[in-house]
């Protein structure tokens, strides 16, 4: 299997948002953006399926050892020689794949955020790079359209944590501000006890909002001139933003299900929100 097949692969097995907004690209777009999404994948993977913490942390720095392999020019994971064209053609810098691996490593040791500060540095790590490095390979050439993107990638995630609230807990893991529970009275032992309560639900509908809103700082930011070239996150955003509202329509009922779309509704909005921006 050639490297692009490995991370093709990767990424169709997924089944996640992301693949739907890839579809539509250029060829040589789509082939790095799929590498970057498989190199995602492959750590997210470490941290997910590795049960051992100090093996973990290992896998982990073998990656790191792999990036600096990868931008000397000698990477040797499938994933890294995929990566190594679009490394070159669009300009992806080490340090934000490196905060991507950073933002990983806060997962083998679940901690609780104390506030919204720290729980958005936390998203900035596993999705706001994301965002910017996906910028870059869409194409932009306003620097405002990297901080959409950041913005975005941020959104993104607070969405993924009100989805996963009830899988997480199963994990040992809370990805909701301490400041915030308090003010609901609601405790991290609540949420790992999966316990499901009113006060939880207006917390999580408190959360939402705070996910629209970046939605709407991302767009505000967004210059016109490059709003073709980054119609793949205009894409996951209307994709995610539609999930968003489903999880409202069954009003937080996250703890014991997760809320998804179909994949033939992902499909339909890709292609309704790629021809809205095709001029």
């Amino acid at each position: 299997m050639s490297p692009d097949a490995y991370c093709q692969d990767k990424a169709a097995k997924s089944g996640s948002s992301f693949y739907y907004s890839f579809l539509f690209l250029p060829p040589e777009r789509r082939r790095a953006i799929t590498a970057l999404y498989a190199f995602c994948r492959e750590v997210d993977d470490v941290v997910d399926e590795v049960s051992d913490p100090a093996i973990a942390k290992i896998k982990l720095a073998w990656w790191r050892d792999e990036l600096a392999r990868l931008f000397a020019g000698t990477p040797e994971h499938p994933v890294g020689k995929a990566l190594l064209p679009g490394i070159q053609q669009f300009g992806l810098e080490q340090h934000h794949l490196e905060e991507l691996i950073d933002g990983m490593e806060m997962d083998i040791h679940p901690v609780l955020y104390p506030d919204r500060a720290s729980l958005e540095n936390y998203c900035h790590r596993v999705a706001g790079v994301v965002g910017l490095l996906s910028a870059r390979i869409f194409g932009f050439t306003q620097p405002a359209t990297l901080d959409y993107a950041h913005r975005l990638g941020i959104a993104f995630q607070l969405t993924n944590i009100l989805r996963d609230v009830g899988e997480d807990a199963r994990r040992g893991r809370v990805y909701l501000s301490g400041e915030e529970m308090a003010q609901h009275g609601v405790t991290a032992a609540d949420i790992l006890s999966l316990k499901d309560s009113p006060q939880l639900r207006a917390l999580l509908a408190d959360q939402a909002e705070v996910a629209r809103k970046k939605y709407a700082e991302a767009y505000a930011l967004l210059p016109a001139a490059d709003r073709r070239d980054q119609r793949p996150g205009l894409i996951m955003a209307s994709i995610y933003q539609t999930l968003l509202d489903e999880i409202a329509a069954e009003n937080f009922a996250v703890m014991h299900q997760r809320i998804a779309l179909t994949p033939v509704r992902k499909l339909w909005l890709a292609w309704r929100t790629w021809l809205r921006w095709r001029k």
